[in-house]
């Protein structure tokens, strides 16, 4: 119940992590996008604007708006450069003088001046700045305003301005779409943080779970050596006048359970290694027919010791590089399995040959062998097919676990077949 408490606290946690990473990358885009219509918008008008101020201050093109006159320049202008040069038919001009009165109402149309600009006011704060207006608080203008050129007494400021009502209703209906579109990503975010979240945590369950189930399986493969040494120690303090081979069950007994504690450590050991990636091979080449008939040898007179046939095929004359104390380890894992495994009259192989490029090491024997549904289990650590089974015969569930990881550090595979016959065993391909 507190771990489930602790799970969803976590998953809580990522799923508002992830809204919020959401949020923000979504504010950020809808504001470039945003802006970047916005500007594509206003640029050419922006443009009209300044290029036609620009016009006006020059003193060759006093008043564009009045037709010309004879005399008025040395030689006439063209009506395809007189058209080049007049302004936008949206733009309206105003001229102000100081007391911030418009003194050419009458060139702009007066019925235009007393319905629209009659109760406009001159904002001289934002001289030479194309800045945003609203007239009659319906009709969007694009304004720049300027010390008029001509040096009139009566004209002071001269205002360029563009109606952009159309431009304006685009970025209204843009804005009014990013918003709508902002709700539902929310809620899209929601659900798709919540889900995340969940995958999220899966990994981490699965970890937590397995962590919990490896110090448990841990704690009770400890305790059962310690209790059983504890048991016999004490025992012997009863009777401090015995000699030792009157207590030499007891004493080897303790023994045993001793180096079965240092085996157990040493395991624990090296996988907490490898989960940390603390530990690192060293490889050198290898040929590995003489490499497994070497490790063989030893295994194929315990073999024939207990009555079972033990037999040997090697053919990948081949050098590979691996780590010669990691593939030992390996080997005697499979090894060890195949004896403990099989009775009397049983057969155990070893064979070695190449394969789309890498060499295949098999390991087989004529055994109990495993059933087909526990065959996904069997590299997991701690895991014993049948759980009555004795520690002397079922191991500790560790050896195929540490298997697998080094067959993993040197890039290789490890698989197990259930033989149709009987037995098992056991397929190892490394790269060449």
């Amino acid at each position: 119940m507190f771990n489930k408490l602790i799970f969803k606290k976590q998953q809580l946690k990522f799923m508002i992590f992830n809204l919020i990473a959401f949020t923000v990358i979504f504010t950020i885009f809808s504001i470039i996008i945003f802006s970047q219509v916005q500007h594509t918008l206003f640029s050419k008008t922006d443009e009209e604007l300044l290029s036609f101020k620009d016009m006006i201050t020059d003193n060759n093109s006093k008043d564009l708006r009045r037709p010309l006159k004879d005399g008025d320049l040395e030689r006439p202008v063209p009506a395809d450069e007189r058209r080049k040069n007049m302004p936008n038919p949206r733009m309206i001009v105003l001229h102000w003088d100081n007391a911030g009165n418009i003194r050419n109402e009458n060139e702009i149309g007066t019925l235009f001046y007393e319905n629209y600009l009659q109760d406009y006011k001159l904002d001289k704060t934002t001289m030479n700045t194309i800045t945003m207006t609203k007239i009659s608080d319906q009709y969007h203008f694009r304004y720049i305003l300027f010390e008029d050129p001509n040096g009139e007494t009566e004209t002071a400021y001269t205002q360029l301005m563009i109606n952009v009502d159309a431009e304006q209703t685009i970025i209204s209906n843009f804005e009014k779409l990013i918003i709508i579109c902002s709700v539902l990503f929310i809620v899209l975010s929601i659900s798709a943080s919540f889900i995340l979240s969940k995958k999220m945590m899966k990994p981490i369950i699965h970890s937590w779970n397995k962590q919990a189930e490896f110090v448990e399986n841990a704690s009770h493969e400890l305790r059962t050596p310690l209790t059983i040494i504890q048991n016999k120690l004490e025992f012997l303090l009863t009777a401090p006048q015995e000699r030792i081979s009157d207590r030499f069950e007891h004493i080897a007994l303790s023994l045993s359970e001793t180096r079965r504690l240092s085996k157990l450590t040493s395991d624990l050991l090296t996988l907490a290694r490898a989960d940390s990636a603390e530990t690192q091979i060293v490889k050198q080449s290898i040929h590995i027919d003489t490499f497994i008939q070497n490790v063989c040898n030893p295994y194929k007179e315990i073999a024939e010791s207990q009555e079972k046939h033990f037999s040997l095929t090697c053919q990948s004359p081949f050098t590979i590089e691996a780590d010669e104390t990691r593939l030992h380890q390996l080997l005697v894992i499979l090894l060890d399995n195949a004896l403990k495994y099989t009775t009397e009259n049983d057969s155990i192989r070893v064979k070695t040959y190449a394969e789309d490029q890498k060499v295949a090491i098999e390991v087989s024997d004529t055994g109990i062998g495993i059933k087909e549904e526990n065959i996904r289990y069997i590299f997991d650590r701690f895991y014993r097919e049948d759980k009555s089974r004795t520690r002397e015969t079922g191991g500790m569930g560790l050896g195929l676990s540490i298997a697998q990881w080094i067959v993993s550090m040197h890039n290789g595979t490890i698989h197990v077949i259930r033989n149709q016959n009987k037995g098992t065993t056991f397929i190892v391909r490394l790269p060449k």
